[in-house]
Order: structure tokens, then sequence, then C-alpha cells
């Protein structure tokens, strides 16, 4: 069984990566398909250095799109981006942020892949520090709600958990995530008990923030005879 964290995380990066799958179908209209005799590979249309962006009815930000170019190619009705970056906005919720180096959106949405250096972040909040995925690829299959990758992933929760695995699929529908294989996980409690010095003086313990090492009881001891 994985932290609540981990298993929280994948929750909002499905989301808004399916939104993004149909924020693009209908936002970016493609013109009408070339003939049926046309087997050539060749765009239809692309966009410039753009940011799409969408605002609830009140004018609140929901979601940006900016990409340094998207291509649209209608033999298969593929889209690809170069340097791909998607950011969900809530209001009094964190922004969650997906990027890589390229995209590819597959036919009527079926499959949005991020591919290269990807890089998911949830912002930081004051209850839980700011969470991060670290992987090569990572390939999202709205209709299905699963997220998969076979690659490395690096989970990290500020300030010191550390997720290590090869390949991780997450199930929405069964709110699951499964780390494939070679997990280790590294964790540090934040907040370690406080070592407790009892004075000889008072025959009370008194609190010390710090755990003393070997001469700082010998010192506490010390100074408690001479008193």
């Amino acid at each position: 069984m994985y932290g609540r964290p981990t298993i929280l995380f994948p929750l909002a990066l499905l989301a808004l990566l399916a939104l993004l799958t149909l924020w693009i179908d209908h936002t970016v209209q493609a013109p009408e398909p070339k003939p049926a005799g046309s087997t050539r590979h060749d765009p239809d249309y692309f966009l410039k250095n753009f940011v799409l962006s969408k605002t609830d009815v009140s004018g609140n930000l929901q979601y940006m799109l900016a990409a340094i170019s998207m291509t649209h190619y209608p033999d298969d009705d593929s889209t690809t981006l170069e340097r791909p970056r998607f950011t969900q906005y809530g209001v009094g919720k964190p922004y969650t942020q997906i990027e890589g180096q390229r995209g590819l959106i597959s036919s009527n949405g079926e499959t949005v892949e991020f591919m290269d250096n990807v890089k998911v972040v949830r912002q930081a909040t004051a209850e839980k520090g700011e969470m991060t995925m670290l992987t090569k690829s990572l390939k999202i299959y709205p209709h299905k709600d699963l997220a998969t990758t076979d690659q490395p992933v690096v989970i990290t929760q500020a300030p010191k958990t550390v997720i290590h695995a090869t390949g991780m699929i997450f199930d929405k529908k069964q709110k699951t995530v499964t780390l494939l294989k070679r997990v280790r996980v590294h964790y540090e409690n934040p907040n370690p008990p406080k070592a407790a010095v009892k004075s000889k003086a008072t025959g009370k313990k008194a609190v010390d923030k710090k755990p003393a090492g070997n001469a700082e009881k010998k010192a506490v001891k010390k100074s408690s005879a001479k008193r």
C-alpha cells in the first residue's frame, strides 16, 4: 500500500489531461480533410509560439496551454506539440502543471502523450509540500481513465519523501496507482520526536530540541552536577 499523497497526485494529472484533449478538439477546428486518395503525411495547419487560455463565467483562469508549435496532420488526424506546457488552475486550489519536450495527441483524442523530460508539478499548499513526478514519457487514455508509463519514474513529495520505480499505471476508476517494478521508497519524518534529557537537579525531563550526541549529553550531566 502506498501513501495517500502518492495516490492523490495522478488524480489531478489525469483530469487535467482529459480536459486538455477535449479543449484542443473544440478550440482548434481542422479544415476539410484531404481527398481519400492522399496518403502523404503533410500538415494542413500549424500554430507557432501560442498561448491558449480558458476562463470560467466569472473570469477566473481555468486552463492554459502554451507551446512553441502545434501541427495537425489530416491523414491520421494527429496533432504534435513542441515544448508543450499545460496548466490547470482552480479557485482556492493549487495549480497542476505538466510539461515535456514533445507532445502527441492521437485521432479523436484517444491518446495524449508527453515525451522527453516529462515533468508534472502540483503546487505546494499550506498543508502539503510541492509534489513532482519525473519520467521520460507519459501516456494518457482519457476515455479509459488511465495514465501509464513503462519508463522509470521519480515521485518527490516535499520535504523528504522520494519514490523510485520503473513503470506506473494509474486507474482513475479504481483510484489505484500501481508501481510495476524496482520500487524504492525513501521517507524521513519531517517532525521527528524531540529528545528528552532528565535533569538531576530537578528530577524532571527537559526537552532538547536537537538530538544530543555523546559529547552534548556529558556536558549536560556535568552542568547538572555543579548545580
